[in-house]
């Protein structure tokens, strides 16, 4: 599987993992971490980059490895785009708030769009590491 999806898919796995862990402090706020609030606004901050990214190095990697058939992965990079596009709105909402609690953060983690969206890198991350070795012959 290419570098960047690899890292894009990564990238969400971690912060999600990071939530989970968050939420189950109980804590009221982010706001006696660093100036700006600390770990947890780094980690969904990076998630909104690597989710802003993830379906057209995709779309890139589908074109650059021909992987077939195009047709069904192109219908799958839509899906992905509505899950990214819905798991983005989300976590910026969340961002937006002067203040993270764990039970805001928990409310995240629960968000069906965001475990749409972990669900679909999984299947995707299967799907080309098994095209890609095929090509290969690995």
């Amino acid at each position: 599987m290419p570098a960047k999806i690899l890292h894009h898919c990564n990238t969400v796995e971690e912060c999600y993992e990071f939530m989970l862990g968050y939420a189950a402090q109980g804590r009221s706020s982010d706001e006696n971490e660093k100036p700006g609030g600390g770990q947890i606004r780094e980690f969904l901050e990076r998630a909104t980059q690597a989710i802003a990214g993830l379906t057209e190095e995709c779309a890139k990697a589908v074109d650059e490895h021909r992987l077939e058939p195009a047709q069904k992965f192109r219908s799958f990079l839509a899906v992905l785009d509505r899950d990214a596009g819905s798991s983005l709105a989300s976590i910026e909402l969340v961002l937006a708030q002067p203040s993270i609690s764990s039970q805001l953060v928990d409310n995240l983690n629960g968000s069906i769009h965001l475990r749409a969206l972990l669900t679909d890198t999984f299947l995707l991350g299967e799907v080309l590491r098994s095209q890609l070795a095929a090509k290969t012959g690995r």
